[in-house]
């Protein structure tokens, strides 16, 4: 990672500077970092899209974004596309999207509202501010669209979009192409109405983004002929294989509603981080300080066993989007999965049987004997498996090395419980039912 020294800058003058140590900062326009130096409020908003009811980890750096703006005294916008939502954003996607009614987008503003809410501060004037751009898109008739809107823009230009140009050999609807004008409008309209003169996103949304601004030039009026607004754009947040994060790229559905992601899981995945994603997560992701992040690395460098960077990322960012209370409970449940020690805590065990390959037993099986409880419960695919390792010494349960496939199940934990282990690294947990 660069190595800069934390910007000294107070307020939105040392907004890029903190960007650009952090390595979130990808692209600016000309003469934004000149207008952040002026000192006056500004307005920035970047959007989301509503097409589920839950956000995920892709749109954690966008937020990070609008949190670093509010922290320096800009006024933040969550921009959520009841109307772009609609009909689908064609950046970073390798398909069309569903197109989505209006009562279930309405449905999924509720969820995202509160979501947002966990990093941002709504109360007060300079409040965090959500927009939903149905409101002002909703209506438009067409005519009047292509002629407010449609007439500033060539077919070269939009054909020369990067969003365009990955989507165009594979097939590459009108209702998708058009995604870069309702954009455009968004920007012009947030400009108009509320003094927005920022718009902030992904690298891959640059296209977009530039578009806004060249339909404010062509339609606004400046006093001193300066630049109207002003574009800026982050660091793309990838996968390991370079992907970006996002509900439909393989391995990367980890959502912020906790009835999707469990607390639990939204911890081990940041846990299960590479060192090198973490090194640069923590810094995306959290508001720890230079310092702190400095002496992670370190410890990292000098310890990488005991994974300090991805330990610190996850409790931050677990904390965060689901309490601290949460991020305590999942750092007792991975603790409790690699220790040796018994787990004896019932909230522990609940969150591991369904966290962690669970399954259900009832008095019956637990009765007949260790070689049919571990093949009834799929633990084994055959009694000849689940024999050999027994007399090999690879399974415990509760804790009691089973010597022996004559061996009887051990009690349940609080009457209810087994926690299997099989060898060092498989884990188990069984929950006795009526």
């Amino acid at each position: 990672m660069t190595n800069l020294r934390a910007p000294a800058k107070p307020g939105l003058a040392g907004l890029l500077d903190e960007l650009r140590w952090r390595s979130l900062f990808h692209d600016a326009t000309p003469g934004l970092e000149a207008r952040l130096a002026t000192g006056r409020p500004i307005a920035g908003y970047n959007g989301f899209d509503p097409s589920g009811p839950s956000l995920h980890v892709g749109n954690l750096l966008p937020i990070m974004g609008l949190v670093h703006l509010q922290r320096r005294g800009g006024r933040p916008i969550a921009l959520v596309g009841g109307a772009t939502g609609m009909i689908g954003d064609p950046s970073g996607t390798s398909a069309e999207r569903n197109l989505l009614d209006l009562e279930t987008i309405e449905a999924n503003l509720a969820g995202i509202r509160s979501q947002l809410e966990r990093f941002l501060d709504f109360s007060g004037p300079a409040g965090a501010e959500m927009a939903n751009n149905y409101d002002w898109l909703g209506d438009v008739p067409m005519l009047e669209f292509l002629r407010d809107v449609g007439k500033h823009f060539t077919i070269p230009y939009m054909l020369a979009k990067d969003s365009v140009q990955t989507r165009i050999g594979g097939g590459l609807s009108y209702t998708e192409f058009s995604y870069m004008l309702l954009q455009a409008a968004d920007f012009r309209h947030l400009y108009r109405e509320r003094g927005v003169e920022l718009q902030m996103g992904g690298a891959d949304q640059w296209g977009n983004i530039t578009a806004g601004l060249e339909l404010i030039r062509r339609t606004a009026e400046t006093a001193d002929g300066g630049e109207p607004a002003h574009g800026l754009a982050y660091t793309l947040l990838t996968n390991p294989s370079g992907q970006k994060f996002g509900k439909t790229a393989a391995g990367t559905s980890v959502w912020l509603d906790p009835d999707r992601t469990s607390p639990y899981a939204f911890y081990q995945y940041w846990i299960d981080r590479p060192d090198q994603d973490a090194a640069q997560q923590i810094r995306f992701l959290t508001l720890l300080e230079q310092d702190a992040i400095e002496a992670l690395e370190a410890e990292q460098g000098a310890r990488p066993e005991s994974r300090p960077l991805q330990r610190a990322l996850a409790v931050d960012v677990t904390s965060r989007v689901h309490g601290e209370e949460a991020a305590r409970h999942a750092v007792r449940v991975s603790e409790a999965v690699f220790s040796r020690d018994p787990i004896r805590e019932p909230a522990v065990l609940a969150t591991l049987h369904e966290a962690v390959d669970g399954f259900a037993f009832t008095d019956a099986e637990r009765r007949a004997g260790i070689v049919p409880l571990l093949v009834g419960s799929g633990t084994f695919p055959s009694n000849g498996d689940a024999r050999r390792t027994v007399a090999q010494g690879g399974v415990t349960i509760n804790e009691v090395r089973i010597g022996s496939a004559d061996d009887p199940v051990p009690e349940p934990i609080n009457e209810e419980w087994l926690v299997v282990r099989i060898g060092k690294k498989r884990l188990r947990v069984g929950r006795r039912t009526s």
